[in-house]
């Protein structure tokens, strides 16, 4: 049964940064298109970042754009967010999910499983 476990979060000043990782048990990483995902308080889960099943296409929500990055080690099954120049508004739960449809989403209903997530807090 696949399982993701994510991990590297934290809290962190406006400005700072953090490396968030994602491992995956079960098929490799390699096999699926992924995605980070984060749900703020009182807020949807919201998509972030993803690439695609070979991994030669990545793509990103706007309000993220430019300051994360996503990435992946086949050989240790792992997914990684790489998040620079965070604001306050990063603030949320972070998930990872492997896509579940064949072809190019941003939606949660279209991936999973979901994983227990990892708190990012940025502070002002």
């Amino acid at each position: 049964q696949v399982q993701l476990v994510e991990s590297g979060g934290g809290l962190v000043q406006a400005g700072g940064s953090l490396k968030l990782s994602c491992a995956y048990s079960g098929r490799t990483s390699g096999d699926y298109a992924m995605g980070w995902f984060r749900r703020a308080p009182g807020k949807e889960r919201e998509f972030v970042a993803g690439f695609s099943r070979t991994a030669d296409t990545t793509y990103y929500a706007d309000s993220v754009k430019d300051r994360f990055t996503i990435s992946r080690d086949n050989a240790k099954n792992t997914v990684y967010l790489q998040m620079n120049s965070l604001k306050p508004e990063d603030t949320a739960v972070y998930y990872c999910a492997r896509r579940t449809v064949p072809y190019y989403s941003i939606l949660p209903t279209n991936f999973g499983p979901w994983g227990q997530g990892t708190q990012v807090t940025v502070s002002s």
